[in-house]
């Protein structure tokens, strides 16, 4: 008599950032998933990003917030995204997956720098045992090693990772999974070039697979973004002829279903104890700080320059977009500034030549771009705005042809030379290409981490001089 097909379910989440209102709905849908099918069968995992330290419930806990929900929730595993890998310091890390996790932690291509292993609570792989059959994991997550490196960090090759992994595992398990936080192209690439995966739940480029997509051998799975879908994958397995029989999936629009009270509750808790941390006072300003998107403005001002001493450059450049409000006379908190400066992007030297410079300026000054909406690259304002410059000073004609509107550029009394290269304090944003483009074309870039652009404006808001300084004009109009 042939054996009974056995059955494995994967409930699975990806790039929810820290959208706790979705939280509540989404336990929802997992404990219905679990209801339907019986925890003998289900897995319940996240494929990376869960965390984003644009939100205060995730900001004023470094991450333990988001590490109690998914407790509550019944995650079985999870793996690291960029923003978790490259937002919190590794002691951060420890803290929040290693005191607090009650889920397993795992990313089979992060090391420790120093040891060259991982960390404690850090695994590579895990196997566990549902309805009699061994499932195996693996998980990657996007090599930023420029990056990683400057938090105490050795990211490998997630191809290589994979496929080393692939190789001591398959013959150990029935299924084999990976757990990915590389993007749509790498997770197709991954399925073509490395044999012997079975199903890959991905993340990190936000796309959604409303049901699995196969490639060669391998399914791929994806819910989308910010936690509107959960996935749930149902797989069948031939006990008899080792092989799996078949593969279902769906994602599951959360908006469907009535929220959590238990998360709810939970989610409150945790506002309110970041609501106290981020209570606290920074500095207390005694005129207004003005930003503007359209033009030279004081916030703008204050933080070009702070980029550019924090680097120990010769000129700062950021986009005004970076600041989303201005700031009034009083005390400032730290939720204030982590409202008005969401984003987490760092600060970065580069060496650009001036033709680069130029062009930028130049874009600056357009509206198509002071508009441009941009979305990702660790942006998490709305539009791009103009440029906000340090240690330049500018004349322009405003109803001058575009990209004919600068005269002249001085750098220290001296006029800007477009073949010469200058040390430039600007954004890890820029780098990707994004927004202005001219000023990807940097060089030798030395990039500053852990530091976010808020944390620099609590000296720049500190400094009476800063303050007196950012209300001098460096764009004359002819």
């Amino acid at each position: 008599m042939a054996e009974a097909l056995r059955k494995l379910v994967i409930a699975h989440t990806n790039d929810i950032h820290s959208h706790f209102e979705q939280m509540p709905q989404i336990a929802t849908v997992i404990q219905e998933i679990k209801n339907r099918h019986g925890l003998e069968h289900l897995i319940t995992v996240d494929c990376g990003d869960h965390m984003d330290r644009m939100r205060m419930e995730t900001e004023g806990t470094n991450g333990q917030a988001n590490i109690g929900i998914m407790n509550a929730t019944g995650y079985d595993l999870v793996t690291l995204g960029n923003n978790e890998g490259l937002t919190l310091s590794m002691d951060d890390l420890a803290e929040a997956y290693g005191k607090h996790a009650e889920f397993l932690v795992l990313c089979s291509n992060l090391f420790e720098d120093t040891t060259k292993k991982h960390p404690s609570w850090l695994k590579p792989y895990h196997i566990m045992e549902k309805d009699g059959l061994q499932i195996g994991f693996i998980a990657v997550t996007a090599p930023y090693d420029e990056f990683y490196i400057l938090l105490g960090w050795d990211v490998r090759d997630p191809f290589e990772t994979t496929s080393y992994w692939v190789n001591h595992l398959r013959e150990q398990v029935d299924v084999l999974i990976v757990l990915s936080h590389l993007g749509l192209t790498n997770d197709q690439r991954m399925a073509k070039e490395i044999a012997g995966i079975d199903l890959i739940l991905g993340g990190h480029t936000h796309h959604l697979l409303e049901v699995p997509l196969l490639v060669e051998q391998t399914y791929l799975c994806a819910t989308g973004k910010f936690g509107q879908y959960v996935g749930e994958v149902e797989l069948t397995y031939d006990p008899e002829n080792k092989r799996i029989h078949e593969v279902k999936g769906r994602c599951i629009p959360v908006k469907d279903y009535e929220p959590s009270s238990f998360i709810t509750q939970k989610n409150q808790f945790y506002q309110e104890k970041s609501a106290i941390e981020l209570n606290q006072v920074v500095v207390k300003l005694e005129q207004p700080v003005v930003i503007n998107w359209y033009e030279e403005s004081d916030f703008g001002n204050l933080l070009a320059a702070g980029i550019r001493k924090w680097v120990k450059a010769d000129i700062g450049i950021v986009n005004a977009g970076q600041i989303l409000q201005s700031l009034m006379p009083g005390e400032v908190t730290k939720e204030q500034l982590l409202h008005l400066c969401p984003s987490p992007i760092n600060p970065c030297l580069m060496r650009l030549e001036g033709k680069h410079i130029i062009k930028a300026l130049e874009e600056s000054l357009q509206i198509a771009f002071q508009e441009k909406a941009i979305l990702g690259y660790g942006f998490r304002g709305k539009l791009l705005g103009t440029l906000c410059t340090d240690g330049l000073e500018v004349e322009y004609d405003p109803e001058g042809a575009d990209y004919k509107r600068i005269t002249n550029i001085w750098v220290k009394g001296d006029l800007l030379q477009s073949e010469q290269t200058y040390l430039v304090g600007t954004i890890d944003m820029f780098t990707f290409g994004i927004g202005y483009m001219s000023l990807k074309e940097g060089k030798q870039i030395e990039f500053s981490l852990p530091e976010f652009l808020r944390n620099l404006l609590v000296f720049e808001l500190g400094d009476p001089t800063s303050l007196l300084k950012s209300r001098d004009r460096h764009w004359h109009k002819l």
